[in-house]
């Protein structure tokens, strides 16, 4: 069958009473256009309403795309940064709207930095940046961005996304540990929530597929140990001259 009309009826299912999880129009034309085929071997079940599993990490199933992409709500121009490139169709989806020079895109696992690039390329969006780096870090150089979407499970979103994001910008994320909820923060610090989802916890270096090393607290011990030196005062900080306070 022809990959437009599979779209066409994907969308469409995504909209209906049934599953209600697609009521942005702007995503919704994005997902008719993009042609998802490009990103999964497996052009039969492309467009089915499933995950796939490709290179060790969990292709999200057009539901839950949509249900990020709905709250992302990205528009023409703005600077977007998908955190878990993943085979590249969420950022494919963001290029689609807002341009795909526009789009940044990263991951820890080198294979998916490679494999997003070819699939990018394929489907037509190979102006979109995709490079390899730990998420938690996010990409300060092209910083700030408009839209920060997050697909990997976090309690907290990591702070350096939470910096990197223009003041009224929005980032997007899965917050819990099981199951997760979705959550929209903004630069002002509003916070909405919507549906819930089920993804993997966000890795750190020493987690991805291929390494020995794993560390799920890294990320966690670096960040409080920041906030605990920023939150000194007084005697604790190294760099007051006492002397000099107490002759003046």
């Amino acid at each position: 069958m022809d990959p437009a009309v599979l779209r066409e009826d994907m969308v469409d299912g995504l909209e209906s009473p049934a599953k209600d999880v697609l009521q942005n129009e702007t995503v919704a034309v994005a997902m008719r256009d993009v042609p998802r085929h490009e990103f999964i071997d497996d052009e039969r079940t492309a467009y089915a309403d499933r995950d796939h599993e490709v290179l060790g990490t969990r292709m999200l199933s057009p539901s839950t795309v949509a249900r990020f992409m709905d709250a992302l709500a990205p528009t023409a121009g703005d600077a977007v940064l998908v955190v878990g490139a993943g085979v590249g169709y969420t950022a494919a989806l963001a290029a689609e709207i807002a341009g795909e020079t526009n789009v940044h895109a990263i991951d820890i696992a080198r294979p998916l930095v490679i494999e997003a690039r070819q699939n990018l390329a394929g489907a037509g969006y190979d102006g979109v940046l995709v490079d390899r780096r730990d998420g938690a870090d996010g990409l300060p150089e092209y910083a700030p961005f408009d839209r920060i979407l997050l697909e990997a499970a976090v309690v907290s979103p990591p702070r350096a996304l939470v910096d990197q994001l223009a003041p009224d910008g929005r980032l997007v994320y899965p917050e819990g540990t099981q199951r997760q909820r979705v959550v929209a923060v903004t630069g002002d610090g509003d916070r909405t929530e919507h549906d819930a989802v089920s993804l993997e916890p966000l890795l750190v270096e020493g987690e991805q597929p291929g390494t020995i090393e794993r560390n799920r607290t890294a990320r966690e011990d670096r960040e409080y140990a920041q906030r605990r030196a920023e939150s000194r005062r007084g005697w604790e900080q190294d760099w007051i001259e006492w002397e000099r306070s107490v002759d003046s």
